[in-house]
């Protein structure tokens, strides 16, 4: 049994990112629709996606488009075929007639849906045809979204719905849990059901919307968009029939029906063209005033729209959810209706939905980006606490069992739906030092983990700190957050600008190339092992790193030139190493300099490890994993293999031609001056990014040492800290994300 060829039907969103997924795994994929004109866009629109769906765009034309009319014939060899139509049940039955009787025998056939039961998509079918049909429920953006839901039943194969799993696992790199065939299956049942609480409490409790969005986002461990946020991305159109779905088939004793109802300001929305960000706006709108945008969020009691506030909680960036439900005012109240309820529900599905709830917990975090999933809620807030805080609360079943066992233990293992040693595996053995504020390490075997914990996973004095006392031993660099790391900490740097402290900053930037420097000639063999975002900071930990096993979805760069910086953690140092390496800089003592000037003053991203490679923020000798549950096991492997007579790399020097150089950046600077592409501000950073790299007050003839460069990245990086524009660059990318041209 393999699949070496698939067929996709439909290329829509979700028909479109499976066959880019495919593609990303190097098989034959055909995609088809009504017309090929039709599949040729999608294909288009795959190959232009932002964020990409592609690993690697030039591998777009291993995408084949073409029609079911004039090129069904294709079925006949794929060992697997996806569904992705309309959801309509007539359709689909159509098209299954057809695909049952040109498919080859013991291909696989399966539907994308998110609503439809398997026992009705298979109500027309042979009992053998059934043995190979199955739901494949993929979530959007299929590239970046962990998990995949395969849905069987008992007439299905179970061998064949296990190789699939593996296929899915090993090939597309997903988190693939098998379901049973119940509505919504596990990560809408519960997801959804998540949402519609959060926003009918904050109805009920007349919050304002960025009020409800504030709780339910990073507090909770939720994606920061929020409900609201996320019911505008989803589509609120789309959403009102996933919610009708549900309507329908659910029994009318489920309490998802007293969240269910229609909303009457939601259906005034739809009418009005207001269906989210796709339409005219939704429970948010950007709106132009004196030419401005502004982005205006709706009163749920007069439906008006008004300029968006952002909301202060005023508490720790990090999640402590008993902390956020015992606070006496309207926040703690609702975060204590929200999460007591999606706790009750998620347990009052066990067994009927699933028997094994942290499989509940891992569709959450695959399918929404939770940090915890709601068995992992509960642990934190311990059963009695769950129990005892409200004497109003219907306690279920399961609940009941725990409070009388008097468990305030019960989690047993994690992410048992893969038999992978995973990190969330191995932190539940490991040793675990916790005194470090913003860094976790683990003791496993013969390594030590370093799993940073800040919001974004951005980089402080504790951060470095973590990284300095582990390298005495072999050591991973990994974390289960969303991103490797955002870089440093921006607001850890200006709380000391503000108090005008600029040798707490030199201190603490110097501390950062000390700690990248012993990373990087310690004895032992250091591993990053990064996912999502790598930038800035977190980039120089990795490029000062023995060897990097990168998850195929990470974005990597040196992007401080956008906040008025340079890299000064070793990164410009690095960079230029690197590129003094390449054949052009045999030729050419000025080539690398002058690339390295263009790569850091765009601040230029890769958005996959096959991007980074020309850019040489990753090497050949570096390893990229499609399944991010591999990256732990990559890296262990990799350590076993390279610790026997493994020797620290030798300290480089530099030749430079200075002003020689300097003179060539500088007139890139003037044109780009003069055809307003940067302004005053902007000149000023590449003058100082000119400057380090040109190796200062240099001539060729003249030798530097790795020291001398971290001395002139360092100056360069106080010198603009103090700048007012700058600190104006800081304060308006924290605030709104976006960079500032000044």
């Amino acid at each position: 049994m393999k699949i070496s060829s698939v067929v996709v039907i439909g290329s829509g969103t979700m028909g479109s990112g499976i066959a880019a997924q495919l593609c990303n795994a190097n098989i034959p994929v055909t995609l088809l629709d009504l017309k090929t004109e039709i599949s040729e866009k999608a294909k288009k629109k795959i190959f232009e996606s932002r964020p990409p769906l592609l690993i690697d765009k030039s591998k777009v034309d291993n995408i084949k488009a073409g029609n079911i009319d004039e090129d069904f014939d294709i079925v006949k060899k794929a060992d697997w075929i996806v569904e992705a139509v309309v959801e309509r049940i007539d359709i689909k039955h159509n098209l299954y007639e057809k695909i049952l009787k040109t498919r080859k025998k013991d291909s696989i056939v399966s539907s994308n849906t998110s609503t439809i039961p398997l026992k009705i998509l298979s109500a027309k079918m042979s009992d053998e045809d059934r043995k190979d049909f199955c739901i494949t429920h993929f979530f959007n953006p299929v590239r970046y979204m962990g998990l995949l839901e395969i849905v069987s039943e008992t007439t299905n194969d179970v061998k064949k719905i296990n190789f699939l799993k593996n296929f899915c696992e090993d090939n597309l790199g997903k988190g693939v849990i098998i379901c049973k065939d119940t509505p919504g299956f596990l990560g809408n049942r519960v997801g959804v059901y998540a949402m519609q609480v959060a926003m009918t409490e904050a109805i009920k409790m007349k919050l304002g919307i960025e009020e409800a969005d504030a709780v339910f986002g990073r507090p909770m461990g939720i994606p920061k968009t929020g409900v609201f946020g996320l019911y505008d991305l989803i589509g609120i159109d789309l959403m009102a029939d996933v919610l009708k779905s549900f309507l329908k088939e659910l029994p009318k004793t489920d309490v998802f029906h007293e969240v269910v109802q229609e909303i009457p300001l939601v259906k005034n929305l739809i009418e009005t063209g207001y269906t989210g960000r796709k339409g005219k706006g939704g429970f948010y709108r950007m709106n132009k005033k004196d030419g401005k945008k502004i982005l205006e969020a709706i009163n749920l009691n007069t439906k008006d729209y008004s300029p968006s506030k952002k909301i202060d909680l005023n508490i720790d960036e990090k999640i402590n959810l008993k902390e956020l439900v015992s606070r006496d005012d309207k926040y703690g109240k609702y975060a204590w209706s929200v999460i007591s309820k999606i706790i009750l529900y998620s347990s009052s599905l066990i067994p009927n939905v699933t028997k094994d709830y942290n499989n509940i917990d891992e569709a959450m975090r695959l399918g929404f980006n939770w940090v915890k999933g709601p068995f992992e809620m509960l642990q934190e807030l311990g059963v009695k606490f769950f129990v005892e805080k409200d004497p109003q609360l219907k306690i279920n079943e399961f609940i009941k069992k725990l409070y009388d066992k008097k468990l305030e233990t019960f989690y047993g293992k994690r992410q048992i739906y893969t038999n992978l040693e995973t990190l969330g595996k191995v932190k539940q053995l490991a040793k675990i030092n916790k005194d470090n504020k913003s860094a976790i390490t683990y003791e496993h075997k013969n390594y030590k983990i370093v799993e940073f914990n800040t919001k974004a996973n951005t980089l402080d004095y504790d951060s470095m700190d973590a990284l300095k006392k582990a390298s005495d031993k072999n050591m991973i660099i990994i974390n289960e957050g969303m991103q490797f790391s955002a870089g440093v900490n921006l607001n850890y740097v200006m709380d000391f600008a503000k108090e005008k402290n600029w040798k707490a900053i030199e201190k603490f930037i110097h501390h950062f190339q000390m700690t990248c420097r012993q990373l990087k000639y310690s004895d032992n063999v250091v591993i990053s092992a990064p996912s999502g975002l790598a930038l800035g900071g977190g980039f120089e930990v990795l490029v000062q790193s023995d060897y990097v096993v990168s998850h195929t979805n990470i974005v990597t760069g040196l992007v401080e030139t956008l906040v008025g910086l340079i890299p000064a953690g070793g990164g410009t140092t690095n960079m230029l190493f690197r590129w003094m390496q390449s054949q052009e800089a045999k030729q050419d003592s000025d080539f690398a300099p002058q690339k390295v000037f263009d790569i850091i003053g765009y601040g230029k991203t890769a958005s996959s490890p096959t991007e980074a490679i020309p850019f040489k923020f990753l090497l050949e000798k570096d390893k990229s994993i499609m399944n991010r549950n591999k990256l732990l096991s990559a890296s262990q492997d990799l350590i076993n293999e390279k610790k026997d007579g493994y020797n620290a790399p030798k300290q480089p020097t530099f030749k430079l031609s200075g002003s020689q150089v300097r003179d060539k950046m500088l007139q890139i600077l003037e044109n780009l001056f003069k055809e307003k592409k940067i302004l005053e501000h902007g000149m000023e950073v590449g003058k100082k990014l000119a400057f380090v790299l040109s190796g200062g007050n240099t001539t060729i003839d003249k030798e530097l040492s790795e020291d001398d460069m971290y001395a002139l990245e360092l100056e360069a990086f106080v010198q603009l800290i103090q700048m007012e524009k700058t600190q104006a660059r800081i304060k308006h990318t924290l605030s709104t994300g976006k960079p500032l041209v000044n």
